[in-house]
């Protein structure tokens, strides 16, 4: 256990930003995971689940709680398979 205040302030820091990063990685993922599924599935409502997982690619992205190439690495994966079943 730390000995300074200033220790003791950084723990709980760090604890509350894990939780909000973990809350906004687990968003993300989920909407990923949908938006791939719906694609291999060839769900009516595969538009509407790929905007979603854009969007909070993006947000995680602004956040700082993945790099910007990451998402744009993992909308493109996305985008590309809709369009290969589409063809």
């Amino acid at each position: 256990m730390p000995i300074k205040a200033a220790s003791f302030k950084h723990l709980r820091q760090t604890k509350t930003r894990s939780l909000r990063n973990h809350k906004v990685l687990s968003t993300m993922n989920r909407a990923v995971k949908l938006a791939r599924r719906a694609v291999a599935a060839k769900s009516s409502d595969v538009k509407a689940k790929i905007t979603l997982a854009i969007k909070s690619l993006d947000s995680a992205a602004q956040k700082g709680i993945i790099k910007k190439n990451t998402a744009a690495r993992l909308k493109s994966r996305i985008s590309k398979s809709l369009n290969k079943k589409s063809v």
